[in-house]
């Protein structure tokens, strides 16, 4: 596997010399074009009558949370909290072993990359049809994703580690061994770093779990939108954003002995499974009837009564081009707000915050709340995908260009944005871009259960039916989507990019 170990900003007239900027710009302006292009096919229609009246009062409410009219906040605070830590938990526990096993196996690589393929949500809506409203449904919908998103990220840690230590092991040490005596201790600090910010997302994921009704702090908070009763919903987001701000403190790894047990008393009672109902729709539900039977004439005529697969595939892979664009904007234009080469300590502080706020709305949430603002369509989805991850990745950048110092003396606004950083950081954020890509791609599915004409919409509408098997055929359409676009994006992003966990755990500037 090639390395990803990132470099130092390479000096502006090395840069300028080599042919390197010129590729990277071509892959950038061959993006926007091919979306600018595209652009006229999307649905980017407002069909409230009102939007303005409507986001005044939003607005208002928001600015003004009113806690006393909150229902039941701490049980929903901690159903959050242990879906949360508790999937995180299982999906290191199966991650683990997928990781000791990534590079030795094409059939584990493939494993990985189907499972976290698939968002939280669809398998949500999965295991719901199984296991109800239950804490199992909510830990498996968070802990399988995870699995393999944690065996592909610690693979490619442990792969960037000095092999000098583990050449000096006796022949026929075991994969674990070598783990646990010499990895570990190597990668310690990332590994944690890694699971830590997992944790942050796995705290958003819990979130969103209730917009599928499951009993989390998104359930209220879905029901207090819908209803326009915005100074609960304001209470609601203030409450989340001060977990997720406050999640050194109370999530440090001191605490855990307390906050396991704690959480995972507050998971029951746990649901009673008839075995015979879970093989039924393992074996039977998910599977085409003509399938089963071994009637391919009866196949042809359930697939030609599917729904119309071509324009959602189309409008899902459009809107993640969309977004994929609309992030790489974003960041070029943010990534100043939080940058010492511009802003002194206030400024950056209230860019910082503004930031914060930004990537810790879940891209699902910040598209349900423009959608009320602007009606089922494209726009809404664009945009929350637009800044979630284009904050996400300016972040990053701006930690990046903090390290500079420009070359030419007195130079400064705009000259030394253009010619002195932008060239420098360019490469590292084409690179940031192109692995979110994936992850885009995956949100844009999950739009649909929002009304977005995407893959998702079908999906859903699947599950609402109980067609089952025409559920299990999207997903898998889904699935392969979201592997082609992993592997595009791997080919067209720069050869000395950060890693994974890097790319996929930002913090704040130094």
């Amino acid at each position: 596997m090639r390395s990803t170990v990132p470099g130092r900003p390479r000096p502006l007239a090395d840069l300028l010399a080599s042919n390197r900027l010129g590729r990277l710009n071509r892959v950038a302006l061959g993006m926007i074009a091919l979306t600018l292009i595209l652009l006229p096919a999307a649905d980017l229609s407002i069909t409230v009558r009102d939007p303005w009246a409507e986001l005044q009062r939003m607005t208002g409410g928001l600015l003004t949370p009113a806690f006393s009219q909150l229902s039941a906040p701490l049980e929903a605070i901690g159903l959050t909290v242990a879906f949360a830590l508790w999937g995180v938990a299982l999906g290191l526990l199966a991650g683990i072993p997928l990781t000791l096993l990534f590079h030795r196996s094409r059939l584990i690589r493939g494993l990985c990359a189907a499972l976290r393929a698939v968002h939280e949500l669809f398998w949500a809506l999965l295991f719901l049809q199984v296991f109800g409203t239950s804490a199992i449904t909510a830990l498996a919908a968070i802990a399988v994703p995870f699995a393999g998103i944690f065996a592909k990220v610690f693979a490619e840690i442990l792969n960037q580690l000095d092999p000098a230590p583990a050449s000096a092991l006796p022949r026929g040490t075991g994969r674990l061994s070598r783990f646990l005596y010499v990895e570990w201790p190597q990668a310690r600090a990332q590994l944690l770093a890694y699971i830590r910010y997992r944790f942050e997302c796995a705290m958003r994921s819990s979130l969103l779990l209730g917009f599928v009704g499951l009993p989390t702090l998104g359930f209220h908070l879905e029901s207090a939108f819908r209803q326009g009763r915005y100074h609960e919903a304001g209470a609601e987001l203030l409450i989340f954003y001060l977990l997720i701000a406050g999640l050194p403190w109370w999530g440090h790894r001191r605490l855990l002995w307390l906050l396991l047990p704690l959480s995972g008393w507050l998971l029951g009672p746990w649901p009673e499974i008839d075995p015979s109902l879970a093989w039924r729709f393992v074996s039977q539900d998910i599977w085409p009837p003509p399938l089963l039977a071994g009637d391919p004439a009866g196949l042809v005529q359930w697939w030609s009564r599917l729904p119309a697969l071509g324009p959602a595939i189309g409008n899902t892979l459009l809107l993640a081009l969309m977004g994929t664009a609309g992030t790489l904007l974003v960041a070029l234009a943010l990534w100043p707000l939080v940058c010492r080469h511009f802003n002194g300590p206030v400024r950056r502080w209230l860019g910082a915050g503004a930031l914060i706020v930004l990537r810790s709305t879940p891209e699902f949430l910040f598209a349900f709340v423009l959608l009320l603002l602007t009606g089922p369509s494209m726009l809404p989805a664009w945009i929350a995908l637009a800044l979630h991850n284009g904050a996400l990745i300016a972040f990053l950048v701006a930690r990046q260009a903090d390290e500079l110092s420009p070359g030419l003396p007195g130079i400064r606004g705009l000259d030394l944005y253009c010619w002195e950083l932008l060239p420098r950081i360019f490469p590292g954020l084409l690179a940031l871009v192109c692995y979110r890509a994936e992850v885009i791609m995956r949100e844009t599915a999950i739009l649909g259960i929002l009304g977005v004409a995407t893959l998702g919409f079908q999906i859903d509408a699947a599950f609402a039916w109980l067609h089952f098997d025409t559920a299990l055929l999207l997903l898998i359409i889904t699935c392969l989507l979201n592997l082609a676009v992993d592997a595009l994006s791997r080919r067209l992003r720069p050869e000395r990019s950060l890693t994974a966990a890097s790319c996929d755990s930002p913090g704040p500037p130094a």
